[in-house]
């Protein structure tokens, strides 16, 4: 190929490979066309329901926290007067109030007195009141377990509400002490009903039957309504669980001195009667009257510091010292219940620490309350006792149905252990024959 045609390709080819460059580089594009599409939207969005939640306050009433909560004046109007059976005004420091709204309109009001029950404030074109109670389920417990070194410690790792404990302390409280009674091995079964509604326990444990093995000897307790409202709990026999006067008025409270006619007091430091007992206990632990009756006297005075006397029946006093402070809205003259908590252990007057210093009288006596024998609470009355005797009779076959696992567990340990113990001691077999596997 001639090297004048190579030559005038070559620059024909930059020449073209040019002329695209500057093409490329003075090149517009073509505008591009935008298109709204828009369309008015006539549906609007629904309202959205909201609600508020108020817990009443001490001092507060509806008047205030109506406005709190903007609902109009003629509506609240219209509420007080609707209220004929005045339910609105039984509400207390505690109870909770939803409010519920349709954007800013308020269309319901309820108060909830409790877990179950409640009031509620429909606000539609006709205003109404109802009282609402939740339907409740009944679940019932069995517990059981044996003591290791404290009924407490042992009925907690039995896995026992601590408010079934306390009731179950409190219905044997009158014949066994807590503290001083106990032995390691001692045993103890309850039933309870727990209420539940929609799957939320609404009140504690209350128990049906319970049985308590101390010291070889067998207590029961047995659930029964004298009236409608009216608990009690009696033995097998129809005789009042309840004494007139507690064994104690502290739970789980040690004894620190005994009742001495000849103590020498520890401040003091010379013989003085000590004409109570002493329960040494946290500062501050609640203290309960023992039996019911009238405060003669409350105040300080002298090395008893801050006490409370009460005046029984039948010529019973009780009197209560050193207490750090009272319980609120009691005083002179109160009429005070069994088991009501009327102070609070302190070190007030002549103390060396905190306790509480108890003295039981009858009649100007000082007697001493660990030992003074109780006068009992009234027994089933003869026309219940039929209905009682049944009951009793049922809640026996419950406790043996529900322990029947129980036996069925230990059924084995106890032929084994009766198969050795004859083996070995053919002459004491008849003892391990009626003894080993006793529940």
């Amino acid at each position: 190929v001639p090297t004048k045609a190579i030559s005038i390709i070559f620059f024909i080819s930059i020449l073209l490979i040019l002329l695209l460059y500057t093409d490329l580089e003075t090149y517009d594009a073509l505008p591009v066309e935008e298109i709204e599409i828009s369309e008015d939207i006539q549906e609007q969005l629904p309202e959205m329901p909201t609600y508020m939640m108020h817990e009443v306050q001490d001092g507060e009433n509806l008047s205030i926290i109506f406005e709190e909560f903007k609902v109009p004046l003629n509506t609240a109007y219209k509420i007080f007067r609707l209220d004929s059976q005045n339910l609105l005004s039984k509400i207390k420091p505690g109870d909770e109030m939803r409010f519920s709204y349709l954007e800013d309109k308020i269309t319901s009001i309820e108060i909830m007195k409790d877990k179950i029950n409640s009031l509620l404030i429909n606000i539609n074109n006709d205003i109404s009141i109802q009282k609402i109670e939740k339907n409740v389920e009944l679940i019932t417990s069995f517990k059981s377990g044996t003591i290791k070194s404290s009924f407490y410690q042992s009925a907690l790792e039995s896995d026992i509400p601590d408010s079934v404990i306390m009731d179950f302390a409190y219905i044997f409280g009158w014949d066994i002490d807590f503290v001083f009674d106990i032995r390691v091995g001692d045993a103890f079964y309850v039933i309870y009903d727990t209420p539940y509604s929609n799957g939320e326990k609404v009140k504690n444990g209350d128990i049906v039957i319970a049985k308590f093995i101390n010291d070889d000897k067998t207590y029961f307790a047995n659930r029964f309504f004298t009236r409608p409202g009216k608990k009690e709990y009696f033995d097998d026999r129809g005789d009042n669980m309840q004494k007139a006067f507690l064994r104690a008025p502290l739970d789980f409270a040690y004894i620190s001195s005994h009742f001495n006619p000849n103590r020498m007091h520890p401040v003091l430091h010379k013989i003085r009667a000590h004409n109570g007992v002493d329960y040494a206990a946290k500062r501050g632990s609640p203290v309960r009257t023992t039996g019911d009756g009238t405060i003669s006297y409350l105040g300080q005075r002298g090395g008893c510091g801050k006490e409370i006397i009460i005046k029984h029946s039948n010529e019973y006093s009780t009197r209560y010292c050193h207490l750090d402070k009272f319980q609120k809205n009691i005083k002179k003259g109160s009429k005070v219940e069994q088991a009501d908590v009327i102070g609070f252990v302190g070190s007030t007057g002549l103390a060396t620490g905190p306790h509480l210093h108890y003295e039981f009288k009858v009649g100007n006596k000082h007697t001493d309350p660990v030992k003074v024998k109780l006068p009992s609470a009234e027994p089933i009355s003869q026309n219940l006792k039929t209905s009682f005797d049944t009951l009793v009779s049922e809640n026996k076959l419950l406790l043996k149905e529900f322990t029947k696992p129980l036996l069925n567990l230990l059924l084995p340990v106890c032929i084994f252990i009766g198969i050795r113990f004859n083996l070995l001691y053919p002459s004491h077999a008849n003892a391990i024959d009626s003894t080993a596997c006793r529940l």
